[in-house]
This record gives structure tokens, C-alpha cells and sequence, in this order.
């Protein structure tokens, strides 16, 4: 996560954490449920809330990739050494 002043590295990476840990905590909620018999709806409920923050954080990582290489388009690699095929192979798999 290049782009941008640290201050904005920094809040970047502060929201994608907060999206995770908030995951997180929806899977313990999925797990406990499950250990005690909790409705299928619930369990489900909570299961698809899990699995939309951790595409929202997913997206979100590629799409400080992708604007790293927007800032940089003549680079050949963008952040953490990917190739733009590699980032949108990335981001098809979140899709």
C-alpha cells in the first residue's frame, strides 16, 4: 500500500484492519452459534456478513494495488511486486 502520504498509508491500512478484525469477530459469533445449535438462518445470517467484510477488505487491497499502479503506470510492478495481470487475476478471484 504505496500511494499516497503516510498519513493516508496509514489510514488505508487502519480501515482494511478494522474490516477484518470486524470478520473476525462475525466468524466467532458463526462459530458459537454453530457449538450451540443456532438456527440456520442465523448461522447463515451471520456466515454471508462474514463473507462480504472479507471481500469489502479483499477489494480494498487490490484496489490500493491497482492505484498504485495508476500513479505509476509506466512501472512494471505494483505493490508487493505484482504485474497488473497478476492484479486482476487477484481481484476476478474476489469477484
Amino acid at each position: 500500500m504505496n500511494t499516497g502520504t503516510p498519513e493516508e498509508q496509514a489510514a488505508a491500512t487502519k480501515k482494511i484492519v478494522n474490516r477484518l478484525r470486524r470478520a473476525q469477530g462475525q466468524l466467532a459469533s458463526v462459530i458459537t452459534a454453530v457449538e450451540n445449535g443456532g438456527s440456520c438462518r442465523d448461522v447463515v445470517t451471520q456466515l454471508a456478513a462474514v463473507t462480504s467484510a472479507l471481500d469489502r477488505a479483499g477489494f480494498a487491497i487490490i484496489s490500493t494495488a491497482m492505484r498504485d499502479c495508476v500513479v505509476d503506470p509506466e512501472g512494471t510492478k505494483a505493490a508487493d511486486g505484482l504485474t497488473q495481470e497478476e492484479l486482476e487475476k487477484l481481484f476476478l478471484s474476489l469477484a
